[in-house]
């Protein structure tokens, strides 16, 4: 702090010299024994003189003298670390002072000297130095020997280390002491060479006992020296070679080597030094028990003596499968399947890699459970379970319950078991097969029924021409009972039940049945059609009768029944008989257009779709649809139709329904055109066709002043119309007149615009376009 202070005061006092005197004085660099001052010169002055003088030491001042165009200069044979006055006098040619300037400057301490420059390491060297009286701090500068290379690196005392150096090269160091004023002159340089570079060593375990290490080669090295350490232990091993490899052997298994590697040069110094810590491999673990575990999915559980070193482990068995553990010294193999008969072992893990696999520990699981399991009962009441034998089984356990609770079982080594069985039981045997790992966790279970015990209490009555009721007591075990009556004279009791053949329509409302006649020639047969809401029936003595009556669009069950004095027969088995829909009652056919007609009906009971006809010899039209209407084109003027309309169930069950003849309307005449006639008249002329039975023809006008209408007379091809105003335009319409005095009223219309003079001419607007017809 006192230092700071002083340096504060020098610099006001070297202010205040310069605002006075209107000149500048400062130092421009300083060094132990010198200073170098640098000025601004002064005019007139002819000469410069400086005077060091010792501001707290009884030493001598010194003085220099300089020429007038000089503005820097030193003074010399100063005293180290020392405050100095320094004055500054311009003067002229009488050594008159012009002007002067005074500033207080500290000299730069005592050039240091070098003890021992050294090298540990192979990229840095340590000086060791005497450290002088005001130094604050050193700088060691090191010069590589080929000026390649260049630094400072500033110390606060010795001793000091320059480092990021390279292996094994010469540097000259020298050293220099710095305080406030400056620095000074650096110190006698030394010579010091960095020693070599540590070999960068690899290592690897390759077993439990030994550690191989591998390094690559070192420039200038004559010799490597191997320090191994285990880890915890104070003992050593060290080796000298001159190979870049070496193994350590008659390690412990599983435990941590520590190896240090120096490189050696020719002048027997030692260089730097690596460390790397290398882990032996495990020991081999000992399976200690394999067992085989029960419960819905089958594995086995592993365990294993902890090893040292180890980091994980991996339980592996014969046929592939494995788990592995890291903090426990067991795990678990699931989805074993049964009878399987292995070995497992355990290998230990750990940064330098597998141990030895422990010897194999064999282990079997339980047996699968037998198949193809049966009870054969070749004699009443003597029974037995039968199975398909399974491999890896000690013996087999067999349970044999019956439905009211009984249960038995039997052990055996072999593949069967007997059992006294009674009639009209169910039984359920499983068979369990054993070993060492136990047994299997499920079996298939087979039930089997012993035949029902014979019924007792039968006894017969008679309840009808053909029925016999057989009555006894319930059995055990009997699910069916079946009675059998074996005919023991000639008299027959009863009529059979006749069979329905075949059923045909005989006209809209009858159909004939066909039956069979399994009786003799004086049976009655009746026939019975069962409907919704009616019943028909019909009676014959031979294979056939007709039912009658019988309504469109039902559906009825038809059975027979046979019947003699004896009585009657069971009810044969009943068909399905179906009428046909039934016909609309009403059909219209109307004209839409000259060429196309809606043709609408009502609904039939029992129609599920229509096929509507139009027929004449000129061609015929025809729709098929689910609708009650259909709209059919291609119609011929003029022409009469014959209606017909077929009516279909869904089952594809058809009625073929007729109606009333419909005729098209009467043909549209052709080529009608406008002509101006005499008198200011109008003349409307067309063609008719061929097949136009129409005696008359009304033709209408209209115009934008006036309408016309014109009947024409029988058969006439024209009309004639007196026009009250000339040069109108007119929508002509020419249509035959039907029988009933009915205009058809959807043929054609067409423009015409007449001019006023002129003759048989007329203008046609067509579509917005007009042409002179």
């Amino acid at each position: 702090m006192e230092k700071t202070w002083k340096l504060l005061i020098f610099l006001t006092m070297k202010q205040i010299c310069t605002a006075e005197n209107d000149i500048t004085f400062t130092v421009f660099t300083v060094t132990s024994k010198s200073m170098t001052m640098q000025w601004t010169g002064h005019s007139g002055a002819t000469s410069y003189k400086i005077t060091a003088t010792p501001k707290s030491s009884p030493e001598r001042s010194v003085f220099v003298q300089f020429s007038g165009d000089t503005v820097m200069g030193s003074v010399n044979s100063l005293s180290p670390n020392t405050v100095y006055t320094m004055h500054f006098e311009a003067m002229d040619d009488a050594l008159n002072v012009l002007s002067s300037a005074e500033t207080e400057e500290l000299t730069a301490p005592e050039v240091p000297s070098i003890e021992q420059a050294y090298s540990k390491h192979s990229d840095s060297i340590t000086v060791e130095f005497a450290e002088v009286v005001g130094a604050t701090s050193y700088i060691l500068r090191a010069v590589s020997q080929s000026h390649d290379f260049f630094s400072e690196t500033t110390v606060s005392s010795s001793p000091g280390t320059v480092v990021k150096l390279h292996p094994y090269t010469h540097y000259k160091l020298s050293i220099i002491s710095i305080n406030a004023g400056g620095r000074s002159q650096p110190s006698y340089p030394i010579k010091a060479r960095t020693v070599l570079m540590a070999p960068m060593l690899n290592s690897t375990s390759p077993d439990g006992d030994t550690i191989l290490v591998i390094w690559s080669p070192v420039e200038y090295a004559v010799l490597y020296s191997l320090c191994v350490i285990q880890q915890g232990s104070i003992s050593r091993l060290k080796v000298n070679t001159t190979d870049n490899t070496l193994t350590f052997g008659d390690l412990e298994a599983g435990t941590t080597y520590c190896i240090k590697g120096t490189a050696w040069d020719s002048e027997g110094r030692a260089g730097d030094d690596l460390t790397v810590c290398q882990i032996t491999r495990p020991p081999s673990p000992d399976v200690i028990h394999v067992q085989v575990t029960q419960g819905r999915a089958l594995g086995i559980a592993v365990y294993w003596v902890f090893v040292q070193g180890a980091e994980e482990y991996l339980a592996w068995t014969t046929n592939g499968q494995n788990c592995t553990a890291t903090t426990n010294n067991y795990c678990y193999i699931s989805a074993v399947t049964c009878g399987q008969n292995h070995s497992v072992s355990v290998t230990a893990f750990n940064s330098a890699g597998p141990s030895t696999p422990s010897p194999p520990a064999d282990y079997v699981t339980y047996p699968c459970p037998p198949d193809n399991i049966r009870v054969e009962e070749p004699n009443t009441g003597n029974c037995t379970v039968v199975w398909d034998e399974v491999p890896l089984v000690e013996f087999y356990m067999t349970f044999i319950k019956r439905d009211d609770g009984t249960e038995k079982f039997c052990n055996t080594t072999g593949s069967s078991c007997h059992f006294f069985c009674m009639c009209g039981y169910t039984y359920l045997t499983s068979v369990f097969p054993y070993n060492q790992a136990g047994s299997s966790p499920d079996a298939h279970v087979q039930n089997y029924t012993t035949i029902p015990c014979c019924p007792e209490g039968v006894s017969l009555e008679s309840v009808s021409s053909e029925t016999l009721e057989v009555t006894w007591s319930p059995v055990k075990g009997a699910e069916l009972y079946e009675t059998t009556a074996v005919q023991a004279d000639e008299a027959i009791h009863s009529p059979c039940a006749p069979d329905i053949l075949n059923m045909t329509q005989s006209n809209h409302s009858s159909y004939t049945v066909l039956l069979t006649a399994p009786n003799d020639q004086n049976t009655n047969y009746t026939v019975a059609a069962v409907g919704r809401y009616d019943t028909h029936t019909c009676h014959g003595r031979n294979s056939s009768c007709e039912l009658t009556e019988l309504p469109c669009g039902s559906t009825y069950d038809v059975t027979a029944v046979a019947t003699t004095t004896a009585g009657t027969s069971l009810t044969g088995y009943s068909k399905v008989l179906e009428t046909g829909p039934c016909c609309p009652t009403s059909m219209n056919v109307s004209q839409v257009t000259q060429a196309m007609t809606n043709v609408t009906w009502s609904a039939g009971h029992g129609a599920h779709s229509f096929i509507a006809t139009l027929t004449s010899p000129r061609g015929h039209a025809k729709c098929h649809t689910m609708d009650i209407h259909c709209l059919m084109g291609c119609i011929t003027c003029g022409t009469n139709y014959s209606v017909t309309l077929e009516a279909i169930s869904s089952t594809g069950h058809m009625s073929e329904c007729k109606y009333h003849g419909f005729s098209s309307s009467a043909c549209c005449p052709t080529n009608v055109k406008l002509y101006r006639w005499a008198n200011n008249s109008l003349r409307v002329y067309w063609r008719t066709s061929w097949s136009s039975q129409v005696q008359q023809h009304v033709v209408e006008l209209y115009g934008t002043v006036a309408n016309y209408t014109c009947l024409a007379a029988a058969n006439n091809k024209y009309c004639d119309i007196q026009e009250e105003t000339c040069g109108d335009v007119y929508t002509v319409v020419a249509a035959p007149v039907g029988a009933d005095g009915v205009k058809v009223s959807f043929c054609q219309q067409r423009t015409y615009s007449v001019p006023c003079k002129g003759f048989n001419a007329a203008l046609v607007i067509s579509r917005g376009r007009r042409s002179i017809k």
